[in-house]
Parts: structure tokens; C-alpha cells; sequence
């Protein structure tokens, strides 16, 4: 009679899954990583800034740390996840990315379990693509990224 307990006390847990969960894990286990929230009347550019040093600290290191990748996301958008290149929009996001390259990119390097914005537009997105790719090849130039103007600088506004 026990076993027959434990079985459908097992079968239960199996079958509801997630929602034996309290909601605030849940919505933790579902968000992925770096899911941050903004806080209260933080620019779009610190928590750009943000988002960057969440990605280097799960999924780096890279070269320069998050000093170096928050000023070349500085450099290439000014840590504006919607900014695109003029007048063509050929590079988007944070990083800049070839938007025809980016569903590859995405694909490549996010899981869909981490259930991540699919949009180059995503700060979070865009940071966990770019930091994870730059730490596969070991350098920024290589992941298509030049370093000018980001050695060992020191940090400034949002970085």
C-alpha cells in the first residue's frame, strides 16, 4: 500500500510538473539566464550595461572582462539594444550584429530552454550571443569585434 502511495504521490509530481514550483521559482526557472528586471528609473543604457556583466560573469571569460565588453557594446550602439546602423539597418543591436546572420548566431549560441527573446533587439539576448561567441574563438578581433579604443580604459557613465 505504501509503494502504490509513493508511485502516485511520483506520477503526481511528474505530471504537474512546474506547477508544484512556488510562482517566484518558477518564474525563475523559466527565465533563463540574466533576466533582469530594471530598476526604478534605471536608463536603458545602465541596464544594457547590466545585462553585459551578467553575460561575462556566466558565460565568460573574455578578454578585458565586462570593462572591455561594455565599451565596445558602448562603442558599436551606445548601449542602445534597439540601435541600428544607418540608413540601411544592415547591424543591429547592442553588439551590432549582420542581421542576416543573426537567426545562425542565435542559433548557435542560446538554448531554447533558457526561452531568451529571439530579437537582436534583446540586450540580453544580444549580450549572451556576443559574449558567448567571443569566449569560444578567445578574442574580441576574432569574433569580428576590434578592440580599438577599449584597452584597459577606464570605466565611464554606464559601464
Amino acid at each position: 500500500m505504501r509503494a502504490r502511495i509513493v508511485a502516485l504521490l511520483v506520477t503526481a509530481a511528474v505530471a504537474l510538473g512546474p506547477s508544484l514550483l512556488t510562482p517566484a521559482a518558477d518564474a525563475h526557472l523559466l527565465a533563463g539566464p540574466c533576466a533582469l528586471t530594471p530598476a526604478q528609473g534605471e536608463t536603458i543604457e545602465h541596464l544594457s550595461a547590466r545585462e553585459i556583466r551578467c553575460a561575462v560573469g556566466l558565460f565568460g571569460p573574455v578578454p578585458g572582462g565586462a570593462q572591455r565588453a561594455i565599451c565596445i557594446a558602448r562603442r558599436e550602439s551606445g548601449l542602445v539594444p534597439t540601435a541600428a546602423s544607418r540608413p540601411s539597418g544592415m547591424y543591429v543591436g547592442l553588439y551590432q550584429h549582420l542581421d542576416a546572420a543573426w537567426p545562425g548566431r542565435l542559433a548557435a549560441w542560446t538554448s531554447p530552454v533558457w526561452r531568451l527573446p529571439s530579437s537582436p533587439f534583446s540586450a540580453r539576448t544580444n549580450a549572451i550571443v556576443t559574449i558567448r561567441m567571443v569566449e569560444a574563438v578567445g578574442r574580441w578581433r576574432d569574433a569580428g569585434w576590434p578592440v580599438r579604443g577599449c584597452m584597459d580604459r577606464p570605466p565611464t557613465g554606464a559601464g
